[in-house]
């Protein structure tokens, strides 16, 4: 039985949920809300953090500087074509994105969709012992494993999943103290 293949899926599904977390806009600037965007650099699809600087001088602010001035505009095109819901301000050098003071009902939003996103993760980290489980009882089906060992087997794979699900409740939980404090 193999477990460290089992524990490194819920590690993906954690890190994924920790980068989904990291992407949600909080009020505070966060570059990496600038991640999936993509702009046409000399006909190939390219991330914004591979064409300009990105610097936050202010907690609630981004600044974007191009090393190639022609590209100002389709930077603020795709910006403004991406969902992050924040206006560029394009001063002929640079853009600069100002995130607004977070209202209560906003936060309360965020923090609704903080929690469905940690409900997928738990769902993912469930669906990978469901898996694993899977892969034991036919272990035994197949005489290759005992029912003891099926059963220390499902033991191992559910403390593996209750430990990621209670990581990603401590995820959860500083990322919600994190918008409501803001």
């Amino acid at each position: 039985m193999d477990y460290n293949s089992i524990e490194e899926r819920m590690l993906k599904t954690i890190s994924v949920f920790e980068e989904n977390l990291s992407e949600i806009r909080a009020g505070r600037a966060n570059p990496a809300i600038l991640n999936k965007v993509m702009i046409n650099y000399y006909g190939t699809p390219t991330p914004v953090n591979q064409v300009a600087g990105i610097s936050v001088p202010e907690a609630r602010l981004i600044v974007i500087q191009p090393w190639d001035a022609s590209i100002l505009k389709e930077i603020e095109k795709e910006i403004l074509k991406s969902d992050i819901g924040i206006n560029p301000n394009n001063d002929g050098k640079v853009i600069r994105l100002a995130f607004p003071e977070l209202n209560e009902e906003r936060r309360k939003e965020i923090v609704k969709d903080i929690r469905k996103m940690a409900e997928e993760a738990k769902v993912a980290v469930r669906s990978i012992r469901r898996d694993g489980i899977d892969e034991a009882k036919k272990l035994e089906k197949d005489s290759e494993i005992s029912e003891d060992e099926l059963k220390v087997a499902e033991d191992k794979i559910q403390k593996l999943t209750d430990k990621y699900v209670e990581e990603i409740d401590k995820i959860l939980g500083a990322k919600e103290k994190e918008v409501m404090s803001i």
